[in-house]
C-alpha cells in the first residue's frame, strides 16, 4: 500500500492592471496556492488552496500546510482521499478553534483532497469524474463570473465574444443598481441569462428593497444577499422574488444539510477550494440534487482549482453552470485560457490523466513568492 512521502507547496501572486472589487473588499493582485501531493511509488498529484481573502493569506497557508497539516498527512495512505479526509477534519478542529483559524484549516485540507483524488485518477489513467463513477463528458455548462456593474456595459459583450451565455453581475455598490440591472436584462440576446451577487453586501432590509424592484426579471438567481450566516428567518424573508444562491461561505455536512433542510436556497454553491475538496463538495452536490436544489461549483482563483471545480460539476451531473472568472489572471490562464477552453457557453473539460496537470507552467513559476517542501 503506497503512503503519503511528500508535500510541495507554492505562494504565487501576479501583478493584474485593474483591481478586482466586491461590496467588501479589492484585491490588487491575483494570488494562489498550490499544493502538490506525492506518494512512496513516485505516483503526484494537484490541487489548488483558496487564498483570495486575507491579502496576506497566500503565504500563510503555505506555512499553515507545511507546520500543522503535513505533520498529520504524511505516512498515511494515499488510496483513500476521502477516509482521510474526515480524518484531518477531526484531528485539526480543535487546533482551529484554539486559534479561531477554521477557515484556513479547510482550505489547506481541501487542496490536499484534490491533489489525492487527482494521484486516484492519475494512477488509473482517466480523468477524475470518470474515476469518481461518472459516464465520460467532454464539456460542462458554463457562466462568466466576476463582473463588477460597472463595467458590465463592456465586459458582458466581450464575455459573450469568448463564447459565454451565461453571466454574473456584482451589485451592493450603489443604490441605483436595479435599474442598472434592468438595463443590462435588455440588452441580453435570446437565450442568454443573468445572475447577481451581491457578495453578502445587504442588511436584510436592503436585501429586500432591491429584490422587490428586480422580481419580475427572469434572472437565474441572486447569490449572497446576506451575510451567508444569517439566521433561517432571514434568508425566508428574502424568498420568493428571485431564486436564491449562496454556498461558498458555508462549509462542513452539517451546516449544508442545515441550509439545505430549510429550503431557501434553489443554487448550492460549495467552493472546491475553501472547503470539502472532491470528498466534502461531491457529497453536498449530491445532496442538493436530492434535495431538488442546482448544484453550481462556486470558483474565483486559479488554473488547477478551476480544472477541479469543472471535474466536480462532471461528476455531480444535473442542471449546474461552471463558475468562470472574466477577470484577467495569469495564474489561470497559464494552464489554459478562457478563450481556448470556452464553446458556445461550455468548458471543455481537458484529457486527464486526473486534472491533466504534470507541473507548474514556467508563467506560473515566475511568480512563485514562497515555497515549502515537507518530506515523510
Amino acid at each position: 500500500m503506497a503512503c503519503i512521502a511528500r508535500i510541495e507547496a507554492w505562494a504565487c501572486r501576479s501583478p493584474i492592471a485593474e483591481p478586482v472589487a466586491t461590496s467588501f473588499g479589492i484585491m490588487r493582485n491575483r494570488p494562489a496556492v498550490f499544493v502538490r501531493v506525492e506518494d512512496d511509488d513516485g505516483a503526484f498529484g494537484w490541487g489548488e488552496v483558496f487564498a483570495n481573502w486575507p491579502a496576506a493569506g497566500a503565504e500563510h497557508r503555505v506555512n499553515l500546510l507545511a507546520d500543522d497539516v503535513a505533520p498529520l498527512v504524511l505516512g498515511q495512505a494515499a488510496d483513500d482521499p476521502a477516509a482521510l479526509f474526515q480524518k484531518l477534519e477531526d484531528q485539526l478542529y480543535i487546533r482551529a478553534l484554539q486559534c479561531g483559524e477554521f477557515g484556513p484549516f479547510r482550505q489547506v485540507v481541501a487542496g490536499i483532497d484534490q491533489a489525492l483524488w487527482d494521484m486516484r485518477a492519475r494512477r488509473e489513467a482517466v480523468a477524475v469524474h470518470v474515476m469518481l463513477g461518472a459516464s465520460p463528458v467532454i464539456r460542462v455548462p458554463a457562466y462568466a463570473s466576476g463582473i463588477h456593474i460597472d463595467a458590465a456595459d463592456r465586459v458582458i459583450p466581450e464575455a459573450r465574444d469568448t463564447g459565454f451565455r451565461a453571466f454574473k453581475v456584482k451589485v451592493g455598490f450603489s443604490p441605483d443598481e436595479a435599474a442598472r440591472v434592468r438595463a443590462l436584462m435588455d440588452g441580453l440576446n435570446s437565450g442568454e441569462q443573468l445572475a447577481l451577487d451581491a457578495n453578502q453586501g445587504w442588511d436584510t432590509e436592503k436585501a429586500k428593497t432591491f429584490l422587490d424592484a428586480v422580481a419580475d426579471l427572469p434572472l437565474m438567481w441572486m447569490e449572497e444577499p446576506i451575510r451567508a450566516d444569517m439566521p433561517a428567518s432571514d434568508w425566508h424573508r428574502l424568498a420568493g422574488r428571485v431564486p436564491l444562491a449562496g454556498g461558498e461561505n458555508i462549509a462542513g455536512f452539517a451546516d449544508f444539510s442545515a441550509r439545505l433542510g430549510e429550503g431557501v436556497l434553489s443554487f448550492v454553491q460549495p467552493d472546491i477550494a475553501k472547503w470539502g475538496g472532491f470528498s466534502g463538495c461531491l457529497a453536498v452536490g449530491r445532496a442538493a440534487l436530492s434535495a431538488g436544489a442546482t448544484y453550481c461549483p462556486h470558483f474565483l482563483g486559479a488554473g488547477i482549482g478551476l480544472r477541479a471545480s469543472a471535474e466536480l460539476l462532471a461528476t455531480v451531473g444535473g442542471p449546474g453552470l461552471l463558475e468562470v472568472d472574466v477577470n484577467p489572471n495569469p495564474l489561470r490562464d497559464a494552464f489554459g485560457t478562457v478563450r481556448d477552453s470556452i464553446e458556445d457557453g461550455h468548458w471543455r473539460l481537458g484529457p486527464g490523466p486526473g486534472l491533466g496537470v504534470s507541473q507548474l507552467p514556467e508563467a506560473v513559476a515566475k511568480c512563485i513568492t514562497h515555497r515549502r517542501e515537507v518530506l515523510a
